[in-house]
């Protein structure tokens, strides 16, 4: 498997979720993707299946954050302090879609401990929610307040969403891993009465952690990419081989 290391910067959040259907649409048989970027201005993503009525548009507008709706399920998302990968693999190397989920989250974990030593607690989820019915409060508005089977916990509190969808013959893949604490604003644009606002902005906090608060210090955002890269390379084994970096 021929591998392509992508690091596009930070964009709109058209660009970013335009390019990452353009890469599921270009893959082929022989290769993969796995690209970094970052979100300029600060944008707030939606699942493919959710509504925007969820959010106070005209707070988001007056704020200037950006909007968009990604090609993969979940729910919403603040894209402000977060590094965010992606992974666009043909379903031609004969792994489910859990199967993939689960490697790619065991190689962003590997990567994140070759960063720093101190995250030897990241692990997986190992139990899937009931989904159907955490969508139906208010709490499953929120990508962050939940945590699907095969995500990355520290200390039980959740560091990386993601959400995964078959595109033809290839699969895309991607999530928010967690930097610093500005994901935690997203309440500010719900939504929602005053109360549940602030048991929203309690709830958040209590179920979500960000690198920044557990190493204690500015990350290095070339340094943990490529981290991230290695643990990618240890993971899949001979199935790795970098064949373009950008």
């Amino acid at each position: 498997m021929k591998w392509h290391i992508l690091d596009t910067n930070s964009n709109s959040g058209k660009f970013n979720m335009e390019y990452d259907l353009m890469l599921a649409d270009k893959c082929s048989g022989n290769e993969a993707y796995l690209r970094f970027y970052k979100w300029n201005p600060p944008c707030i993503s939606i699942g493919a299946h959710q509504s925007f009525d969820d959010l106070n548009l005209n707070k988001i507008k007056f704020d200037g954050l950006d909007m968009v709706k990604r090609p993969t399920g979940g729910r919403a998302i603040l894209h402000s302090e977060e590094l965010t990968y992606s992974v666009v693999i043909p379903t031609s190397i004969n792994l489910t879609g859990g199967e993939i989920y689960n490697k790619i989250s065991l190689s962003l974990v590997k990567g994140l401990q070759l960063f720093d030593p101190k995250l030897t607690k990241l692990e997986l989820e190992e139990i899937q929610p009931d989904f159907k019915s955490h969508y139906q409060s208010s709490s499953g508005i929120i990508c962050f307040t939940s945590t699907a089977k095969h995500e990355v916990k520290y200390n039980g509190k959740k560091l990386i969403g993601s959400a995964q969808r078959k595109f033809n013959n290839n699969i895309l893949q991607h999530g928010s891993i967690l930097i610093g604490k500005s994901h935690a604003k997203l309440i500010d644009y719900l939504n929602q009465d005053l109360s549940e606002l602030e048991r929203l902005k309690t709830e958040i906090t209590e179920k979500t952690i960000e690198l920044e608060t557990i190493l204690n210090y500015t990350i290095d955002f070339k340094k943990i990419i490529s981290s991230i890269v290695l643990g990618f390379e240890q993971i899949w084994g001979n199935n790795f081989k970098v064949v373009k970096a950008i």
